[in-house]
């Protein structure tokens, strides 16, 4: 573990999905001696709580989306993610959740209601440091982030990281529909009107095409120092 002297530092990572960047940001977390923060795990979270209430993807009405929320408690305790008071670690990690993720992500009462709870997880006003990761981490949730990152990498790479990823976790998937999930996620993440992904200003971008995890995590190493 590195020795940072990161009280209050915000180190923000955004990309696409299959970009690897969740994967590096709880390595570079654990070197730094920072907390980890997982926007995705709140969003599937969120996502969790809205359909779960019958909420369709489809629905136009934002009301229903601010009533069903209105009261929610999300929580992200040491990787553990809480949907009122209750781990939901697991149950967010299945291909359905990730698709009503992705796509209530585009509303604005999702944003709204996560945006705060994203700010105050973790060390972001305690005495350490944060590796926040997500979409739009430097953009949007901490534009004055100490320093900023953007990793990518080309689709067929990321269609196939996403399809080792489910497969690992026992989904049927096919290559196929992992390639077809990752392009929907890029058309939505990039023409949503809200806080679409995009590389921040003044942000390293990295692509991990050919490169993996450890030597993109040194590639980032020598950047902050």
């Amino acid at each position: 573990m590195t020795n940072t002297n990161g009280k209050g530092k915000v180190i923000a990572i955004d990309g696409p999905a299959g970009s690897g960047k969740s994967t590096v940001a709880r390595a570079l977390a654990q070197r730094m001696g920072f907390d980890y923060l997982d926007t995705g795990a709140l969003y599937r979270a969120a996502a969790l709580k809205l359909v779960s209430a019958g909420v369709s993807e489809d629905s136009g009405d934002d009301a229903v989306l601010c009533s069903v929320l209105r009261g929610t408690t999300i929580e992200f305790k040491q990787g553990m993610v809480y949907l009122d008071n209750k781990d939901v670690s697991e149950e967010i990690r299945t291909p359905e959740v990730g698709h009503f993720s992705s796509v209530f992500s585009a509303r604005k009462p999702v944003r709204d209601f996560l945006l705060d709870i994203q700010r105050n997880v973790g060390g972001t006003n305690g005495s350490g440091g944060i590796v926040a990761e997500g979409r739009d981490m430097a953009t949007v949730v901490f534009p004055e982030a100490w320093r900023k990152f953007y990793i990518t990498a080309d689709e067929q790479t990321r269609a196939q990281r996403r399809y080792a990823q489910l497969r690992k976790k026992n989904a049927d998937v096919t290559l196929s529909t992992a390639q077809s999930d990752v392009a929907s996620r890029d058309d939505r993440d990039t023409k949503r009107s809200i806080a679409p992904l995009a590389k921040a200003p003044g942000a390293i971008e990295i692509d991990t095409t050919n490169l993996s995890i450890e030597e993109t995590l040194e590639r980032i190493m020598r950047e902050l120092y």
